[in-house]
């Protein structure tokens, strides 16, 4: 097996291992955060807003940094990093003793963590660009399986063992995660030299974001998550009004949410490396209008298997959408700034999950429930008109400019 392809299929399994970890939270974390309570009187509806929307926060501060950080020391270690960092915290959240003492917790995280954009860019560096299609694809069929299973496996031991020992188990999954890439990858990364001229991190930014083929790759990535992501609040009470019975809210949102991943998962792999074959750009296209028309339908939904089955098919058009992007990000970068290039990425993504809650908020006192469909839907058809007007498939031919190298 050639050396990127082994970096590949570990960093892909430590990522499904890791996806598992941090997603099994997510069914019971509004609960665990009404069982703590608050030392402060603030009301428990704020601090569960906030546990969910501060680690998105500081993830879009911190990631940049560790992008351009693992530049100069290294792609493994900044997995290393996140891995590790992630055993530590989740541990910790299972003994927090408040409300507040669980949301610090979540900041922190979103400070320390990562693993997406970290894994991103180890892989980005190993593989062959004319790969990257099928490596961003595998790590995206990683990160969406972890995310389709996590919140099952969640539910039932928090539903056998309780709360804080889920995220113990957690923390262990992250452990195994992290010495599989500590023991089992090698990376070949030779640090930039260390010349008078090697700028620092913000000019490192700014020279990535005076490209416009990358500032458009962002913006495109911004709506996409945008546009997927605003309904993830609103999902449980739009199933609620949907269901006769309200005692099987929380096992129907999960199964829409595990259907539309899994579909998402499967699609991911095949369209990645379709993309390496006939062009990401398509695959970008269609798959944004696919998403765009899918959501519509979804205003008119009465029943709940009708949501599941357009939200398993919008799982197959956003499984495009996310390695694609990601793949075009790996062609269009300078080599030896891949660190830097995916840390943004990942911020531009957090800042996209802390935006969505407020504007499904407003959308849905706008319109109602069904509305968030119809903002999603209008979201995917701007991006796919931006893909098919703005952004080329040609990948740049120009050296690494001395902003990104660290040399002349």
């Amino acid at each position: 097996m050639t050396s990127w392809k082994h970096t590949l299929y570990i960093v892909f399994f430590a990522q499904l291992v890791s996806a598992v970890g941090f997603s099994v939270m997510f069914p019971f974390l509004p609960l665990y955060v009404q069982e703590l309570g608050s030392q402060t009187g603030t009301s428990i509806e704020f601090w569960i807003g906030m546990v969910f929307s501060a680690q998105a926060l500081t993830m879009m501060v911190a990631s940049p940094m560790w992008g351009s950080v693992a530049d100069r020391y290294g792609r493994k270690l900044m997995v290393e990093r996140a891995m590790f960092g992630g055993t530590v915290i989740m541990f910790l959240m299972a003994f927090a003793r408040s409300a507040e003492e669980l949301v610090l917790l979540r900041a922190l995280q979103g400070l320390i963590t990562g693993t997406v954009p970290a894994a991103n860019a180890l892989v980005a560096a190993a593989v062959p660009r004319e790969r990257s299609g099928y490596a961003m694809g595998l790590l995206q069929m990683g990160f969406w399986g972890g995310i389709a299973v996590g919140p099952l496996i969640g539910g039932i031991i928090a539903d056998a063992v309780g709360d804080q020992t889920t995220f113990v188990v957690t923390s262990v999954m992250l452990l195994i995660a992290g010495l599989m890439v500590w023991l089992g990858v090698q990376e070949n990364f030779t640090p930039p030299a260390k010349t008078k001229e090697r700028p620092n991190m913000l000019a490192s930014w700014r020279q990535i974001l005076q490209e416009k083929s990358m500032m458009m790759i962002y913006s495109i990535r911004f709506l996409s998550w945008l546009g997927q992501t605003m309904i993830v609040p609103i999902l449980p009470l739009f199933v609620q009004s949907l269901l006769v019975s309200s005692s099987r809210v929380g096992t129907m949102t999960g199964l829409i949410v595990g259907v539309a991943s899994a579909t998402g998962t499967a699609s991911a792999i095949y369209l990645g490396r379709l993309g390496d074959r006939i062009g990401h750009r398509r695959i970008l296209i269609v798959s944004t209008l696919a998403a765009a028309i899918l959501y519509i339908p979804q205003v008119f939904a009465t029943e709940a298997w009708q949501l599941l089955i357009l939200q398993a098919c919008t799982g197959v058009a956003s499984g495009g959408i996310m390695p694609a992007l990601s793949a075009l990000l790996a062609r269009h970068s300078q080599p030896g700034a891949e660190g830097a290039v995916y840390g943004l990425d990942s911020s531009i993504v957090a800042g996209a999950r802390a935006l969505a809650p407020l504007l499904a908020s407003g959308v849905v006192l706008w319109l109602g429930w069904s509305g968030i469909f119809i903002a999603s839907a209008i979201t995917m058809f701007i991006t796919c008109v931006l893909v098919a007007l703005f952004l080329s498939d040609a990948q740049p031919t120009a050296e690494a400019s001395p902003a990104l190298s660290g040399s002349k």
